[in-house]
């Protein structure tokens, strides 16, 4: 089995691929199948999420591993007025939803509750199997804390969810 520990920012020569979703993404210990069929296992640094397009490498460099997102299923929501996509952007992440946000859409893992609200603003929500690739905010080094900063830098929401 092969054990990727570290961060490549270039290789050489890519040699394999494993395709991940995002819960898998947010794992620092987990194993996993390559594209190729061979096993390995994730052993990095907690609390970073793995983006698509990283490349893994072996404490001895001998193997370089592309991450590629996987497609699940998300909710995307398209809107060519900014305003109404920041508000939706606003009660999305006052839930403390992971979004991935970019030029005219906003897009979250796929949750009916979500999907009504949203609709409930007036727009339009698709549901689809495309890449999830959320801001950074939502998955970084610390753990979830009520400390008196409430700073919310490690939050992984699944469904609904309230504070």
């Amino acid at each position: 089995m092969i054990l990727l520990t570290l961060r490549a920012s270039e290789a050489a020569s890519i040699s394999g691929t494993v395709t991940l979703d995002l819960d898998t993404r947010i794992k620092s210990r987990v194993r996993v199948t390559l594209d190729d069929g061979r096993e390995a296992g994730l052993m990095l640094e907690r609390g970073q999420l793995i983006r698509g397009g990283e490349l893994l490498t072996d404490a001895q460099g001998g193997e370089v591993i592309r991450v590629v997102a996987a497609d699940e299923q998300v909710s995307t929501v398209r809107c060519a007025d900014a305003l109404l996509l920041a508000r939706a952007c606003y009660h999305l992440g006052n839930r403390h939803v992971p979004l991935e946000i970019g030029a005219g859409f906003v897009r979250y893992q796929h949750d009916y509750v979500l999907d009504d609200m949203v609709r409930g603003l007036g727009l339009t929500v698709v549901i689809e199997q495309a890449p999830f690739e959320p801001e950074a905010g939502a998955y970084q080094s610390a753990p979830h804390s009520h400390a008196p900063s409430h700073e919310h830098r490690f939050v992984r929401v699944a469904g609904h969810h309230a504070h």
